[in-house]
């Protein structure tokens, strides 16, 4: 391949915009999925505006250089992982917020701006950003954006992209195009903000977003029950988000909560099936009162223990078993961390089937997620040195996707396809579906240079 690119890179890019050190692009290669393989890039770019990208993405097209877009490399998909020879295309120096409308409920915000500090903005003005992945605090928004990313507070306020309003894209020939806008409600022409949102970079690069705010919640009630049985606890999830609107409501397994429990003691019962966490954010004695109603809910369905919280601290204190689940996992040996979603009413057959699979496959797996929607993190730990550890591994990993499907499910429902769930996406989709999304692909990308290999 022709290094003229590189020369026509450092003629439209500050100096420190193109990057080509070893060990710069070693830092750049991959995101936090190990598993999933990753090439050499041929150089690094760091744009700080869109003139920049799209002055990038004109150099790139001419010379048919692939180009993998990045933020903060926090993925669990592989997604942002070079291709061999490839331009990474850093967007953490786009970290500005434009725009922040009290008024009108919208921030306008740069790619790089991590996800933390447009909450901290929003708060400094009583506003609230909803979306929360577990990474909130350095992760980027266009890496939210890329992946659709979602979080505690899905199972009332939505993901990532029931939050975005409008978007401003480079597309791979280096045009600009303004998706949506910045009211609530905008059905002129296709929905092309959607189409976006979740792509993971492969149909152009987002260079803005205006995104939606909320009134801050009032302070959260917090309850913690504990179950004897995964299908008393998935009882349990079906009628609270039946009954309820709760902010939060988290489940752990067995596994998990021992892992947790030996990580951190808090005197959790490393006896029950599962564990659960839920919150109300309706506020005063109406949060009170709802927390009161899923507590119900719990004893009903067997909870052996169930104690709730208005306090603020105490609060935090009882989520602390939560916050620690991947934390703990990773403290026992290698972790390969999935990201299932199956209909809410299905949530106990999956937890089932993980715990089959792991007895089945002789690997410890703790699971913990997002009951309230049905997004689950099935955490596979093992030991990376043990060939045939890891080969078990990376069966009960696709034992794992097939049984999502099977339960009517999907292979990602927060972090993305990827490079990890690639081979599972054309079964999940089905050949016609799978045709349409290969049909948009060319139209959008006639070269194929955005982030090939991913995704499709």
């Amino acid at each position: 391949m022709s290094v003229d690119w590189l020369k026509q890179l450092a003629a439209v890019l500050p100096p420190e915009g193109l990057v080509t050190d070893a060990d710069v692009l070693e830092a750049h290669r991959r995101d936090q999925a190990d598993w999933a393989p990753a090439g050499v890039a041929r150089a690094l770019v760091r744009p700080s505006t869109t003139a920049e990208v799209q002055a990038v993405l004109r150099v790139a097209s001419a010379h048919r250089v692939p180009v993998v877009a990045r933020g903060a490399g926090s993925g669990l998909s592989g997604g942002a992982n070079a291709v061999e020879g490839c331009l990474i295309l850093s967007l953490t120096r786009m970290n500005r917020i434009l725009e922040l409308d009290r008024k009108s409920l919208f921030a306008v915000v740069q790619p790089g701006v991590l996800n933390g500090a447009l909450k901290m903005a929003a708060a400094e003005v009583g506003l609230w950003y909803a979306p929360d992945p577990a990474s909130w605090e350095f992760s980027t928004l266009g890496g939210n954006l890329a992946t659709n990313a979602g979080g505690l507070c899905c199972v009332k306020y939505g993901v990532t992209g029931d939050a975005v309003l409008g978007l401003e894209v480079v597309l791979a020939d280096g045009s600009v195009v303004r998706t949506g806008g910045r009211t609530v409600k905008n059905v002129a022409g296709y929905d092309l903000t959607r189409l976006f949102v979740g792509s993971e970079g492969t149909l152009g690069i987002i260079t803005e977003a205006t995104l939606r705010l909320r009134p801050r919640p009032p302070k959260a009630t917090t309850l913690v029950a504990s179950f004897p049985t995964l299908v008393a606890a998935g009882a349990a999830v079906i009628d609270i988000v039946a009954d309820t609107r709760p902010s939060l409501l988290e489940l752990m397994d067995r596994a998990t909560v021992r892992a947790v429990e030996a990580h951190m003691p808090l005197g959790l019962d490393v006896d029950a099936a599962a564990l659960l966490l839920a919150r109300s954010d309706a506020g005063g004695e109406q949060g009170v009162a709802e927390c009161a109603r899923m507590a119900a809910v719990c004893e009903a369905a067997g909870a052996t223990f169930v104690i709730q919280s208005s306090d603020e601290a105490e609060g935090e204190s009882l989520l602390a078993a939560r916050r620690f689940a991947f934390l703990a996992l990773e403290k026992q040996g290698t972790t390969l961390l999935d990201d299932v979603c199956v209909p809410v009413s299905r949530l106990a057959e999956l937890l089932a089937a993980v715990e089959h699979i792991a007895a089945e496959r002789r690997v410890i797996i703790g699971t913990f997620g997002h009951a309230g929607d049905g997004n689950m993190h099935p955490t596979l730990v093992f030991d990376r040195n043990d060939a045939d550890e890891v080969a078990r591994a990376q069966a009960a990993f696709d034992d794992i996707l097939r049984a999502v499907l099977d339960l009517g499910g999907t292979i990602t429902g927060e972090h993305g396809v990827g490079l990890l769930k690639r081979p599972f996406l054309a079964r999940q989709l089905g050949a016609e579906t799978t045709r349409l999304h290969h049909t948009l692909k060319a139209a959008m990308d006639p070269l194929g240079i955005l982030n090939p290999g991913k995704l499709l």
